[in-house]
């Protein structure tokens, strides 16, 4: 079969390779759609620490081409998307079902090759049905769930005022699942006037670029003197992660889910607002709870399906699985505004 295989230097090359088998407890998943996450590109550029070669990709979807002698909540021809989290379930945070706290957990993508290929072969419990939902959408079920955790995690009150750092993907798609909880104020803040006045189509009441504005003056002025309810870091910028400190008012919440790939060091002010606001800090790491997979990717499905939860205006690029390589470089090198990336092994077939 097609697949993206990494080497080392961060080279990749479409090339033919053979097929996994499909174990007893293991289906084979004819790739339809697979997203390339921002986490791609970081472990990719810097911190790949997983067997080489390998085939990256975790956010995807497809069909069901074969199944093990054991498996039996999916057939052949369904439709399904991939959960790419594999708990050790031993461990004390699975016993409790906090799954994506586990201290021994895979990724398929990092340690067992992933979906930037024709075909996957993979747990059976590491699928769930799509029925109808188109497969494009199904592929970004797995940034979805990770948002909807999120916010499920933080907790909104009706009414609130919240602030969002970073309206790529995952600060969109929180964008989307703030809506749904009845919060009255949404502002969006990003350094690309772009992304903002796309966030403005998804729900967003305001928008600030604080490069072209006082960023504390500007949410002061909005929220009279008080500070947002809620901030949601979805930037993972060292500069957006402190920014949090300094914009959220005397008993707030923040909520991060940017991932900081540098040391995030804090001024005065912004830690010493921590506690003199009594400020609560919350990290949100992964889409899972108990039963596996959870509550974030049943009602993932659900919204999209009732068009609740918008996801293909997402999607900016789409390349098949031989020019996954062209994909990466554009992003990398920025010569392009994207958003969502999609590959689509099957492509050439479609």
């Amino acid at each position: 079969m097609r697949a993206a295989v990494l080497y080392e230097k961060n080279e990749i090359k479409a090339e033919e390779i053979e097929e996994a088998v499909c174990h007893a407890d293991e289906v084979r998943v004819k790739v339809m759609a697979a997203g390339i996450c921002g986490s791609d590109i970081h472990k990719m550029q810097t911190r790949w620490k997983y067997p080489l070669p390998a085939v990256m990709g975790h956010e995807f979807s497809g069909v069901i081409t074969e199944v093990g002698r054991d498996v039996t909540n999916v057939v052949v021809g369904d439709r399904v998307a991939g959960i790419p989290l594999l708990p050790c379930g031993k461990c004390e945070y699975c016993q409790s079902g906090e799954f994506s706290l586990c201290d021994n957990y895979r990724m398929i993508g990092s340690h067992f090759y992933g979906a930037f290929a024709e075909n996957t072969v993979l747990k059976a419990k590491n699928v769930i049905k799509i029925h109808d939902l188109d497969f494009e959408e199904a592929a970004m079920l797995e940034p979805l769930a990770v948002s909807m955790h999120g916010v499920l995690g933080i907790r909104p009150k009706v009414g609130d005022t919240v602030l969002v750092f970073g309206v790529g993907t995952i600060g969109i798609l929180t964008v989307q699942c703030l809506n749904l909880t009845g919060v009255k104020e949404i502002i969006a803040v990003d350094i690309s006037d772009k992304k903002l006045e796309d966030a403005r189509k998804f729900g967003c009441t305001h928008t600030i670029n604080p490069q072209k504005e006082d960023l504390r003056a500007r949410v002061l002025e909005l929220t009279n003197g008080l500070g947002v309810d809620i901030a949601m870091e979805c930037a993972g910028s060292k500069v957006t992660q402190e920014q949090c400190l300094l914009v959220t008012k005397k008993k707030g919440k923040i909520g991060y889910q940017g991932i900081a790939y540098a040391d995030v060091l804090l001024h005065e002010e912004a830690f010493e607002n921590i506690f003199r606001r009594e400020l609560t800090l919350k990290g949100f790491w992964n889409s899972y709870s108990a039963p596996f997979p959870g509550k974030e990717w049943h009602n993932s499905i659900e919204f999209v399906k009732q068009g609740k939860i918008k996801l293909k205006p997402l999607i900016s690029h789409r390349y098949a699985v031989q020019d996954t390589a062209e994909a990466f470089k554009m992003i990398l090198s920025r010569s392009e505004d994207y958003n969502k990336v999609l590959i689509l092994p099957q492509k050439e077939v479609l």
